[in-house]
């Protein structure tokens, strides 16, 4: 009976509390941690759930907690992507110099209870401070998820600001404006662009970026000419095949990735159109991709590593007793890198 009782009691968890009391598992973890932004009123009826329930705390994962290392939790998704390949790679040699561990936890989708549910399975975990990747870093600031949480937050290489965050990243808006001003300045004036992921916020920044230049250049918005992909090669693919049927095509096809951007080249190939002498393409990212293709790709050149290397730094700062309350929002710089796939406009 001793055994079955002992069974019972591990197979509570602090979901089982948070349910009981009518509360959220960040909001159990904040009395059980002794977190002083807790109502007196709701620490008592945490407690309470917590003495029902006979709640026994992963001892485990305390020993992790009060262990001397230091221990980063990062949030991530689909790593065979070069671009968030890079960021592990970052992050891990910032925490190894750093004499820290990193935790790693997948996401199976960008469902905001999913998100909260495995950042709070990291802290469980021993984790001290939290790194996140895109887009899930934008849909955790964008639902709270990261006010108040009981151990800091960084995110790494947002699309844009994230009211209240700690944040690593570049100017997506300043990155795009620049591309699309340098074929601007290559005399290209119908330019096309392909828009990132719906659940990105560079679906917004990089297409203002892209527009603005057009503005400065004293050129038209034309609607027709942004046509909308979700980061894969197969979704520039379509989007490509919309703007080259246009009658009127463009001279230069701007991709919001490096994915999309290959995908483009590809098709102008099966199309018997030279690249760049007949269509100029541009990518944004600098993945392995952009240099394995032919010609090689035209690029912003993100630095995906560098990023998430000062992100694990500030992360472990904030870990072993930094500000976390000053919000830390820092840009690194991008640079446009100029390959074969980019030519000035041809007239004929």
């Amino acid at each position: 009976m001793a055994r079955s009782g002992r069974r019972a009691s591990q197979a509570i968890t602090i979901q089982t509390v948070a349910e009981r009391a009518g509360v959220s598992a960040m909001t159990v973890s904040n009395v059980l941690n002794n977190s002083p932004r807790v109502r007196d009123s709701t620490r008592e009826v945490v407690m309470a759930a917590v003495r029902e329930l006979n709640y026994i705390p992963n001892m485990a994962a305390r020993s992790l907690a009060s262990a001397s290392a230091t221990r980063i939790g990062l949030l991530y998704r689909n790593i065979e992507n070069a671009f968030l390949s890079s960021i592990l790679v970052g992050a891990l040699d910032a925490t190894s110099r750093l004499g820290a561990q990193l935790l790693l936890r997948p996401l199976e989708s960008g469902d905001p209870k999913e998100i909260a549910q495995q950042m709070q399975g990291l802290v469980e975990n021993g984790a001290h401070a939290i790194l996140i990747v895109p887009p899930y870093c934008e849909v955790a600031n964008r639902h709270g998820l990261t006010c108040d949480f009981p151990v800091p937050v960084v995110a790494m290489s947002p699309g844009g600001d994230l009211p209240g965050d700690h944040c690593v990243r570049i100017d997506d808006f300043g990155a795009a404006r620049d591309m699309t001003a340098y074929l601007i300045g290559l005399g290209h004036r119908a330019i096309g662009f392909i828009r990132g992921g719906a659940g990105h916020l560079i679906h917004r920044t990089r297409c203002e970026g892209y527009q603005a230049a057009l503005r400065d250049a004293r050129l038209p918005i034309r609607p027709d000419l942004i046509v909308s992909g979700d980061m894969s090669f197969e979704s520039g693919l379509v989007a490509g095949a919309m703007l080259l049927d246009m009658p009127d095509r463009p001279t230069a096809i701007f991709a919001s990735n490096d994915d999309m951007a290959a995908a483009i080249v590809s098709l102008a190939h099966r199309r018997g159109l030279d690249v760049p002498r007949d269509l100029s393409v541009a990518g944004f990212d600098d993945t392995p991709i952009a240099v394995k293709i032919w010609p090689s790709l035209t690029t912003v050149k993100h630095p995906g590593k560098q990023i998430s290397a000062q992100a694990a730094t500030l992360a472990v700062a904030l870990a072993r007793g930094g500000d976390a309350a000053v919000r830390v929002n820092d840009y690194l710089a991008h640079e446009l890198v100029v390959r074969e796939s980019v030519a000035p406009v041809t007239t004929i």
